[in-house]
């Protein structure tokens, strides 16, 4: 049959491998895949219980291959995620108190987290439209839900007893909140406004310091802690703690558990996410690297929102992101909002970061305004070394 009918051969093969992809995807995506869906609380000291059936717990690790389409001159290779559903997860009480000592810094982490959840419900029920009032000082486009957010963590600040001064990306100003508090907090609110109202995912990035340092003038390294908040089909949050970095799931009742604990990210990355390519058309160093990143058949994985383009390295835990710089196209990220949570967490799963300049960490950047920007890139620690070398020739 192979010799008399290649063609019909050649079909069963596919639809053998396509009805096998789509068997594993509706696995994948299942109510019972979804370990918020499924949470109950048991008791206080049992954790989060969970429901989920036998077959997904063996998950599949690592790459998934499939083979070369030749129609299509395609190689089917994606990184699909390595946890395996367990039968309790611990509360984010439980971890904070066991893995956070500064009880300080346990209560402001878990106000801010509080102020994300209303963030989640704001952007459930809120259209994205172009806000009234406009009062971006670099002139970008605020959307309502920017500013909704931003009133959210304000009223937070606002609010607790913990926090000393607070500033936030929409509008880069310090300000005092409560003269006898502890902590300067520096937020985004909602990175992510030119790609929110395609419903993709966008996120909330904070940055802790304590009074002893405060933020100007001090690092990122100053940072008693930082969180990132990615706002999905899920909402989940990344926070620094004392060992290392753990992802919190917002489950059912708006109730925070460690999805994953101790995230490590690997010096190896088959995944890459290239921001600022417009400046590959003045710097030769980092287009010869985006031409080695597909050469090698790296995965190109980028939304253009920098908190889940960076997030996912904890996920797949590999990555790299790369935004340089150059003077046609030059850098943008801010240092206190964005490069300085992210590179703590980053470096805390034991990758790495470079300030893109000088190559050094982002950590080490002193912050002298509140709206200091910075080329940067982030992730696996080998691609951070081959970024330093071919584009900074460090």
């Amino acid at each position: 049959a192979m010799r008399a009918h290649p063609s019909k051969a050649i079909m069963a093969f596919m639809r053998a491998v396509l009805v096998g992809a789509a068997v594993g995807a509706a696995a994948a995506f299942a109510p019972s895949a979804m370990p918020g869906t499924a949470m109950r609380s048991r008791a206080a000291t049992a954790g989060v219980q969970l429901r989920s059936a036998p077959s997904v717990r063996r998950a599949q690790a690592g790459p998934v291959m499939m083979a070369d389409d030749a129609a299509f001159g395609a190689s089917h290779t994606s990184f699909y995620t390595s946890a395996v559903a367990k039968d309790s997860y611990a509360t984010i009480d439980d971890i904070l108190t066991t893995k956070m000592a500064d009880e300080g810094v346990r209560e402001v982490v878990t106000e801010m987290l509080a102020a994300c959840v209303k963030i989640t419900e704001a952007l459930r029920v809120n259209l994205v439209t172009v806000a009234d009032a406009q009062n971006s000082v670099f002139g970008d486009v605020q959307l309502g839900v920017d500013v909704l957010a931003d009133e959210l963590m304000w009223e937070a600040c606002k609010a607790s007893k913990l926090v000393r001064e607070g500033a936030s990306e929409e509008e880069p100003v310090m300000v005092e909140t409560n003269k006898d508090g502890r902590f300067t907090i520096c937020w985004d609110p909602l990175d992510g406004s030119s790609i929110v109202d395609n419903n993709w995912a966008v996120g909330t990035m904070i940055g802790i310091w304590d009074k002893t340092t405060g933020m100007l003038g001090a690092t990122g390294r100053d940072q008693v802690t930082s969180i990132i908040v990615l706002y999905g089909p899920r909402t989940t949050a990344l926070v620094a703690c004392d060992d290392g970095v753990y992802e919190f799931t917002c489950g059912e009742g708006n109730k925070w558990f460690a999805s994953k604990e101790r995230i490590q990210i690997k010096a190896e990355s088959k995944i890459f996410s290239p921001a600022n390519m417009r400046a590959a058309q003045e710097d030769k160093g980092y287009k010869e690297l985006l031409d080695y990143w597909m050469d090698e058949r790296y995965t190109l994985r980028y939304t253009g929102g920098l908190v889940p383009d960076v997030y996912q390295f904890f996920t797949k835990e590999m990555g790299v992101f790369a935004n340089p710089t150059a003077p046609k196209s030059p850098a943008k990220l801010r240092v206190a909002f964005e490069v300085a949570p992210y590179g703590l967490l980053v470096e805390k799963a034991g990758g790495k970061t470079s300030d893109g300049v000088t190559g050094g960490s982002v950590l080490d950047i002193k912050i002298t305004t509140v709206d200091q920007r910075t080329a940067a890139c982030m992730g696996s620690a080998n691609e951070v070394d081959r970024f330093n070398k071919m584009v900074l020739n460090k």
